[in-house]
């Protein structure tokens, strides 16, 4: 009799230890899951870089007849500041594309807020104050009489302005968006780098209503390409603008995308404040 009880007793104990040991077991996997799961969503959570600014602009994206696609940031000129960078524009807290041409840390295209160069003191070589070594298209807000204009001009002296308090002027190269038969003479003469070759692009353009796009291609293309695919896609009319330094220097910083182009350090940004 005591020899089956505690046989029994045995077998009890027995089953006992299989059974924590498969509770132990079945918890060990429930918190490896979790663990592998929280890991996962952790990975793959993306932190806003822009967190907290201003979203003063309207994102779109289209894709042209030659199928180049384009990232549009439409905004008022009001809340448009130029601005130095010196770093890949992915780095700066800020909206907004790339600017004009530079070699180095020296800026070689206008980019003049209130009469005051982004890059250097006014008239310093680098500064933004000239386009250096040729006259070319430079897109002018003129703040007071509340105008766009687009003036082949080689410094800032030359500008025709209202109030030099209140104005910007962002050098590039002609589109003239509005003159088929001028356009292509017109970056020839103002020597836009690689205009037949295929490479990412940028472009500032304003239509007649006063609304300024910032506009970049991640699509290789020629630039006659870029153009024509900003005239079919560009939902507006008077349509007028410039060309911006293009290739690994066309970048864009926006809450829906990012585009780094080949990641390289740019002089000057055309950033969307916001905040005024």
């Amino acid at each position: 009799m005591w020899g089956q009880t505690e046989v029994s007793s045995g077998k009890l104990k027995q089953l006992w230890r299989r059974r924590q040991g498969l509770i132990l077991s079945l918890l060990v996997l429930l918190i490896v899951g979790l663990a592998l799961s929280l890991f996962l969503v952790f990975r793959n959570h993306k932190e806003d870089p822009f967190k907290g600014l201003p979203h003063a602009y309207s994102f779109l994206e289209t894709v042209s007849t030659d199928n180049v696609q384009l990232y549009m940031m439409s905004t008022s000129p009001e809340d448009i500041k130029l601005r130095a960078a010196g770093v890949p524009l992915r780095q700066v807290n800020a909206y907004g594309i790339n600017g004009g041409f530079f070699y180095q840390d020296a800026l070689l295209s206008m980019a003049i807020m209130n009469d005051t160069p982004v890059n250097g003191a006014p008239k310093g070589y680098g500064s933004g104050w000239f386009n250096a070594k040729y006259a070319r298209g430079t897109l002018v807000w003129d703040g007071a009489s509340r105008n766009f204009s687009v003036q082949v001009v080689s410094s800032g002296e030359e500008l025709k302005i209202t109030d030099r308090q209140h104005y910007f002027a962002q050098g590039g190269i002609s589109m003239n968006l509005g003159h088929e038969d001028l356009w292509e003479a017109a970056v020839t003469a103002e020597h836009l780098p690689y205009a037949d070759e295929k490479r990412l692009r940028s472009g500032m353009v304003y239509d007649n209503t006063g609304k300024l796009w910032l506009i970049v291609t991640p699509t290789l293309s020629t630039a006659a390409e870029f153009r024509s695919a900003i005239l079919q896609t560009v939902p507006a009319k008077g349509l007028e603008g410039i060309f911006l330094d293009g290739d690994g220097s066309s970048q864009m910083n926006a809450k829906e995308i990012i585009v780094p182009g080949d990641s390289r350090s740019v002089v000057q940004m055309i950033a969307v404040d916001g905040t005024k």
